[in-house]
């Protein structure tokens, strides 16, 4: 592990002054400061804020990066994480990454400095990088809600590819059989898996998934938005949208209602993750729930695991929850004379 003479050395300059950059005291020119930042980032160093505590002092502390703490599929699951680990003694801490993941490096390093016990991680991007980080602190750390491919570690994640097979297969029932799915950016696990999910149930009705059937965008309602609109100025217009989750259903509620369209009258709207009682008046939509809460706090009792065992080799494990379908009138029980399969 480097040491902060390392990052000096590195850099040209002296451990007092690494030491004022780390602790933005006394004055510096911005060319010494950026010199000894780059040497803090691609040495890897990681300053130690509680170096007078021995290391195997536990600060009582957990870490949960979330992607977007607005939404409230993570306001539900951070209340599982609270709610388990309040109950075993330990304050946590909230970071909100905002689906970036420079901004996700830049918290999980503040985080590290500060000695927290373990970290939950929902990551923005389905890469490794922040996670070996974590791993070569040997601090324990749980992903939630997507998943990591390359890497061993805990996962507590939802079945987003069988919830996006079954929510277009009511569709197809329904009888539906232009689609357009508005999805995520590639390289989100959820996001990728959703569009799997989707494209599989196409296939298995016989139908050949068209190239404009699946739309990226951000996890966002402005990403909805302007998905829903792409959509709706198809040459062939679908007569039903998949939303990948609850603001890209949003986003698309708005898009449709801008340009006339009723749903479901004339176009059926489905997506994943529920509102909260408190956010709507009436139930609207059809979607595939993803229990957040029991989520959150599945992962938290990992980690805790995690923790209690002091480091000694344990099986990773992969808790994958099933997602449940709730059909409500956004989904429609007929469309332009369609009739459904079977």
């Amino acid at each position: 592990m480097p040491t902060i003479h390392d990052v000096a050395k590195h850099a040209g300059v002296g451990s007092i002054t690494v030491s004022r950059v780390i602790n933005n005291s006394g004055y510096l020119s911005k060319e010494t400061r950026a010199r000894v930042e780059q040497a803090i980032a691609e040495l890897g160093y990681v300053p130690n804020t509680l170096a007078r505590s021995l290391r195997s002092k536990r600060t009582n502390t957990l870490a949960l990066v979330l992607t977007d703490i607005t939404n409230p599929f993570f306001t539900t699951l951070a209340r599982g994480v609270e709610d388990a680990a309040s109950k075993a003694g330990y304050t946590l801490i909230f970071c909100n990454s905002d689906e970036s993941a420079m901004k996700e490096s830049t918290y999980v390093n503040i985080l590290l400095q500060k000695q927290v016990d373990g970290f939950l991680l929902v990551p923005a991007q389905s890469k490794t990088t922040t996670i070996e980080l974590i791993h070569s602190r040997a601090v324990p750390v749980v992903v939630i809600d997507r998943a990591v491919p390359g890497i061993a570690v805990d996962v507590v994640r939802c079945d987003s590819e069988e919830g996006a097979f079954g929510l277009t297969r009511l569709l197809l029932e329904l009888g539906h059989r232009h689609i357009a799915c508005l999805c995520g950016p590639k390289g989100v696990s959820t996001a990728d898996d959703r569009a799997a999910g989707f494209l599989r149930a196409l296939r298995s009705a016989g139908i050949a998934p068209g190239r404009d059937c699946i739309l990226r965008g951000e996890l966002s309602q402005e990403g909805g938005y302007l998905m829903a609109q792409q959509a709706l100025r198809m040459a062939h217009k679908p007569s039903a949208l998949l939303a990948a989750n609850n603001f890209i259903t949003i986003g698309a509620m708005k898009a449709a209602q801008e340009a006339g369209e009723r749903v479901p009258e004339d176009i059926a709207l489905v997506g994943f993750d529920d509102l909260p009682a408190a956010m709507v008046t009436f139930p609207f939509f059809t979607v595939a729930i993803q229990p957040a809460y029991e989520m959150g706090r599945k992962a938290t009792e990992i980690l805790l695991q995690r923790l209690k065992s002091h480091g000694a080799e344990r099986q990773h494990e992969e808790v994958i929850f099933p997602t449940q379908i709730i059909v409500r009138r956004s989904s429609g029980d007929s469309v332009m004379g369609l009739h459904p399969i079977g």
